[in-house]
């Protein structure tokens, strides 16, 4: 986009004047954001969308977008230009660094999500996203003595300048109980300096007749009232807590009103472009990002019915429109809904589902392992791959246990629907943006080309040894400002002469976080006992939310929490180590974690992690993988050579054979350190009103399938592989893996994904 200084400034003044009666030099952070993004905005938007035959609407219910101003000002090719700007009347760009995160997911679903809208806008492939605008993001947390605390997070308290209301594309949604009105609020998705703009509707929830004045007039506005707190309240929250039933309801009614909103609303604008029902295939497709939407199946039925259709030309349109993308093999995660539940909430939707089943029974499918209800239980998976025209995993190692395990009797049955699409991420956010010193460093070395085609990185490899010392000084700066950060909302102090040994991602037990908390007991007894006067003083950061209702994910959080009490306050240790646990861990907070890490931690179970792409925003930035062969760790590991990452643990081929015999208290009376860290859970080392800690002893100790995720299985190999990399940290070789890593992160672009996902699946022009 051209950039006219005189223009912008004059563009955001007017804004200011007009809005806040105010003037640049003197604006608050808020309305100076604002006005900023707003005049940018109405610059971009002169842009037009190019045409074309068909487009892929992708359904999810996360976008985890993070902050759009540095990324939008970035792809638009103004970012320098908008600085230097507002450095000419005094202000800066930097004083947006604590606007809110659109916090609208959970994890890495829901950025993956981001990426794939900002690559495809990058490759000019027609890809539209469509969510839902939460009121409130996740949460925001807090840490109250040690215990995870949440609050709401009011991410619209900035305001929202980067969306627009479209209230002309308002529908109505219908539930048994109550009809809702769903209005769209469309963010421009900009790609990387090509004019192309995508776009990304979020959808909110208000009542149909906000204020019914007759009903109120006779005093009788009570039911009025109660169906508009029902209305509103679907999009309050991301994911409510669903362990009762209420919550169970809600996350249904979000999961419909998504789906159902959205597919009224291209239906209507393609009937309105002249084209036939029947010919929706050629003009549009629709991918399912896990089971969340996977209600867009029967509730497109419903809606191809109502125009004529019979049930089997409904069919056989959905079967070429849809394709379901499954992003774990946890049974608890694909989603499962109460059958009675369901059909007094959506009846119509519901008949469609019984009429997917009786297709299904009609075909032969009659064993029960094929049933979408089975024991009155709709499940959404078997739908999503019964219908779906492909389905997809998101690593090499994740989709071949899709066919060998999790699907593997629908894989016999219909081979040609399974493919594999390894995730990726945007080199733009988490390079250019994140580390544009490093950026700039590779630019000098092979030119911009990476930018949009990242396989350019390897013309690095030649010049790894060249590249030392500036790397070496780039990562130092990098770990200067993290640690200044964290000091100032942590008020944990991390020498940056330290090693930052970095663990970051949602907290899940299969993501074994507990692993790493035990290495660091492991450690601390050691130092205390006189026995590792050369262990290299080491920070080992932690960030990651447990989901409000996932009790033992808290209990982790509060081990860790208390392990750092413990070593930080002890003056024997903390020249040695400082543990410290991120509050609020978000994009923000990523990108400036993945830039200053010298260790990254992807320690899941084998076989347990689809994909992760926090391994890969790591690798982007020139850090070695300490890490299982799971997920894309494998397929690091083949690009970077195994040899430069950090790699133990049971493999995926072991775990199945390991669990038949395990007993994880002999692995103890084998381990005494491990041992003494496990006891130091109840013996009173840490304080625990809530008795936490006891019942996460007790998950590893007894029960029917103790320590699940073989914990203290691998913690033996997992230690001794940490000290080796400890040991070889700081040493040209060490730092040579660094560089090789990123020299060869070129598969693990979100452009490369996006374009393999055209290639394989939506065949757009």
């Amino acid at each position: 986009m051209p950039f006219d200084k005189d223009q912008f400034l004059s563009s955001v003044s007017r804004i200011l004047r007009a809005e806040y009666a105010a003037e640049i030099p003197t604006a608050t952070e808020k309305e100076l954001y604002n006005a900023v993004s707003r005049a940018v905005m109405e610059q971009a938007l002169e842009q037009k969308q190019p045409v074309h035959a068909k487009r892929c609407a992708y359904f999810s219910a996360e976008f985890l977008m993070g902050r759009a101003i540095f990324s939008n000002l970035l792809n638009l090719g103004i970012l320098e230009e908008a600085e230097g700007a507002l450095a000419s009347v005094g202000r800066s760009l930097n004083c947006f660094e604590d606007v809110e995160d659109a916090a609208l997911g959970n994890g890495g679903l829901g950025r993956l999500a981001a990426c794939y809208l900002e690559s495809a806008a990058s490759c000019d492939i027609p890809l539209d996203g469509y969510g839902i605008r939460y009121r409130y993001g996740l949460f925001r947390q807090t840490f109250e003595d040690g215990y995870q605390h949440e609050e709401g997070d009011d991410w619209l308290k900035w305001g929202d300048p980067w969306s627009i209301p479209v209230e002309r594309d308002a529908v109505v949604v219908h539930f048994d109980d109550l009809d809702v009105k769903a209005v769209p609020y469309d963010m421009p998705i900009f790609g990387y300096k090509n004019g192309v703009v995508n776009n990304l509707r979020l959808w909110s929830s208000e009542a149909v007749q906000p204020f019914d004045f007759a009903a109120f007039n006779e005093m009788k506005g009570e039911r009025k009232a109660e169906e508009n707190f029902l209305a509103t309240k679907i999009c309050d929250v991301l994911y409510p807590n669903d362990n009762t039933m209420v919550g169970k309801i809600l996350r249904l009614r979000q999961q419909y009103f998504l789906v159902s909103a959205s597919l009224q609303d291209i239906l209507k604008k393609h009937l309105a472009a002249g084209y036939a029902l029947k010919d929706l295939p050629a003009h549009r497709c629709f991918q399912l990002n896990d089971t969340h939407p996977v209600l867009a199946i029967p509730e497109l039925l419903r809606l191809l019915q109502s125009h004529g259709m019979t049930f089997e030309e409904a069919f056989a349109v959905a079967s070429k429109c849809f394709n379901f993308t499954n992003h774990t093999i946890l049974a608890e995660a694909l989603e499962k809904w109460d059958a009675l539940a369901l059909s007094d909430l959506l009846p119509d939707v519901f008949e469609q589902i019984v009429a997917c089943q009786n297709r299904l029974e009609a075909e032969g499918l009659s064993k029960e392992k094929y049933f979408i209800i089975r024991d009155n239980v709709v499940h959404m998976a078997n739908l999503a791959v019964y219908v779906s025209s492909k389905v997809n995993g998101v690593a090499e190692i994740h989709t071949g246990i899709l066919k060998s395990e999790t699907f593997a009797d629908w894989y016999e049955l219909y081979p040609k629907k399974f493919v594999n699409i390894t995730n990726g991420i945007t080199p733009r956010r988490w390079l250019l943006l994140n580390d544009p010193a490093l950026a700039k460093l590779i630019d000098g070395k092979i030119g911009e080309g990476w930018h949009t085609e990242l396989s350019e990185l390897k013309k690095l490899k030649p010049f790894v040894s060249e590249l030392l010392p500036d790397f070496k000084r780039i990562k130092r700066q990098n770990k200067e400002k993290l640690a200044a950060y964290i000091k100032e909302h942590e008020g944990v102090e991390l020498p940056p002469d330290f090693i930052f040994d970095v663990q970051v991602k949602r907290l899940h037990e299969y993501k074994r976080q507990l692993l790493n908390a035990f290495s660091i007991l492991y450690f601390y007894q050691k130092i205390k006992r006189g026995e590792a006067k050369d262990f290299p003083p080491t920070a080992f950061i932690f960030g990651a939310k447990a989901a409000p209702g996932y009790y033992m994910a808290k209990a982790v959080i509060k081990f860790i929490n208390e392990i750092a009490a413990l070593v930080n306050g002890d003056e024997e240790v903390n020249r040695y180590m400082r543990v410290v646990f991120v509050q609020n861990y978000n994009v923000s907070y990523a990108e400036k974690l993945v830039c200053a890490a010298d260790i990254s931690e992807q320690i899941s179970l084998a076989g347990m992690e689809a994909s992760g792409t926090g391994n890969m925003k790591f690798m982007l930035n020139g850090t070695v993988t300490l890490g299982t062969m799971d997920g894309a760790n494998v397929e690091i590991c083949e690009e970077a050579g195994k040899d430069n990452n950090y790699i133990f643990g049971a493999t995926v081929d072991e775990v199945a054979e390991i669990k038949r015999y395990y007993c994880p208290r002999e692995i103890l009376e084998t381990n005494p350190d491990l041992k003494r860290a496990v006891e130091m859970l109840t013996d009173g080392t840490f304080s625990d009103e809530l008795g936490m800690l006891e019942k996460l002893q007790g998950s590893l100790l007894s029960g029917h399938d103790p320590d699940r995720y073989l914990v203290l299985y691998d913690f033996p190999d997992y230690v001794r592989v940490k000290e080796q990399l400890l040991k070889e940290y700081g040493t040209d070789e060490y730092y040579k893996k660094c560089l090789l890593n990123l020299a060869a992160a070129g598969k693990f672009s979100a452009d490369r994904s996006v374009k393999d996902y055209n290639r394989l699946i939506w065949k757009l022009k």
